[in-house]
């Protein structure tokens, strides 16, 4: 029963689009309308805003990735099997958010969350490092994602091989590649770096 609790709000504070409401409170603006995806996550609120309330909002998704894993973990002593359900949760009501007719964001931050609850920071340093290698040598962010989840998955292969968080991997790789669908569709196009 415990798991099916934490699922439940896992899944409800997953759904709420922080970003997006912090735009509509402090700007007054619908941050969709600010960049081409129609987002409503914390890049376009960053456009939309700068950086305060940007950083606002993505350390707001990354949290609600976050804390219920890590309170599932720590106060309740879930484990293994029972924290595949809690760990996706998040991801799939950023998403997939009812509160914005089903057209969330990208869930990105939440899954940086979540695995950095599940690997006590290390996935996500993994998964962020890479991404934000490949994000530095070239210009699509879909792709730098794509890259990032195949450094969170050498890290699981090589530190943690277990089978339930290898098929979160799966899991979460799936709505979060589809999320990108579109933008992965675009070709890979390096950075002009000057050794001027």
């Amino acid at each position: 029963m415990i798991v099916v609790i934490y699922t439940i709000a896992a899944l409800v504070v997953g759904s709420i689009p922080f970003a997006f409401y912090l735009g509509r409170i402090a700007l007054k603006e619908d941050i969709r309308e600010w960049g081409e995806d129609k987002n409503p996550g914390a890049v376009n609120a960053w456009k939309a805003g700068g950086w305060k309330i940007g950083l606002s909002g993505g350390v707001l998704d990354v949290l609600k990735g976050f804390v219920p894993v890590f309170l599932a973990q720590y106060a309740s002593h879930v484990s293994g099997w029972a924290l595949v359900p809690i760990a996706i949760a998040p991801v799939v009501g950023h998403a997939f958010t009812p509160l914005l007719r089903f057209h969330g964001g990208k869930a990105v931050a939440a899954s940086f969350g979540m695995w950095a609850a599940l690997t006590q920071g290390f996935g996500f340093l993994a998964f962020a490092g890479t991404t934000g290698v490949f994000w530095a040598v070239q210009r699509a962010d879909a792709w730098a994602m794509f890259f990032g989840h195949l450094g969170l998955l050498v890290f699981l292969l090589v530190f943690l091989p277990v089978p339930y968080l290898l098929i979160l991997w799966i899991l979460e790789t799936t709505i979060v590649t589809w999320k990108h669908r579109r933008d992965l569709k675009e070709p890979i196009r390096l950075r002009s770096f000057s050794l001027r």
